[in-house]
């Protein structure tokens, strides 16, 4: 396998994870976002992903792209352990939590929307900060509120073993401080933080500990 990968994504830190939990090696092959306009809008990479956004993993001759996307299909083809529990409503309530960060949280301050914001607004940084703090605070608040009010808490998100939602929400956290977010406001959420980062899963995945960390 093969990940096009960049150390600051956190699309591609979940797939690390993702990863990791599962015990696979991985060739990775960084796509730097900022360098020469974006090595992910070259020619060579665009053929490989026409979104021209990472991650995207090749595997069997394929090319998955879609963070979430290509780590269902890592669980369905290593199943242990499992990243999603058995019971449908227990995978639908870890699926929806994960999507809270994917689908609500993390595109509205992708680094593609700041910069468009920025420049078709005449925004300055601290305004672009302020609207990333904004969404990640929204999703943040509605997570922890989720995670409290479920019957089967435990160490993670949903239980006493790492699934998709902390896969998804521990890379969000590294955003969320990077825009200057307060997360004093959620201290289950930093207590998850706290167990998931004492894995070695987590903690390998993590963007200064990746080759092409600057």
């Amino acid at each position: 396998m093969k990940l096009y990968t960049f150390f600051r994504s956190s699309a591609s830190y979940r797939v690390r994870i993702a990863l990791n939990l599962k015990g696979l090696s991985c060739e990775q092959a960084p796509i730097h976002l900022r360098r020469g306009g974006g090595e992910q809008l070259m020619p060579a990479y665009t053929k490989l992903n026409p979104q021209a956004l990472v991650p995207a993993l090749e595997d069997n001759g394929r090319i998955l792209t879609q963070s979430l996307a290509i780590i269902e299909y890592l669980d369905e083809t290593h199943a242990h352990p499992p990243l999603l529990p058995k019971d449908p409503a227990d995978k639908a309530l870890v699926r929806s939590m994960a999507l809270v960060i994917a689908c609500e949280v993390h595109p509205i301050q992708n680094l593609r929307v700041l910069n468009y914001v920025k420049a078709s607004y005449n925004q300055t940084d601290e305004q672009v900060n302020k609207w990333a703090q904004h969404w990640i605070d929204l999703g943040l608040a509605a997570l922890q509120e989720m995670i409290v009010a479920q019957s089967k808490r435990g160490k993670f998100c949903f239980g006493d073993t790492p699934t998709l939602a902390d896969i998804c929400l521990i890379p969000q956290l590294g955003n969320a401080r990077r825009y200057g977010c307060d997360l004093a406001k959620y201290p289950t959420i930093l207590e998850i933080e706290k167990n998931c980062n004492a894995l070695p899963a987590f903690a390998d995945a993590a963007p200064e500990k990746q080759a092409d960390a600057e």
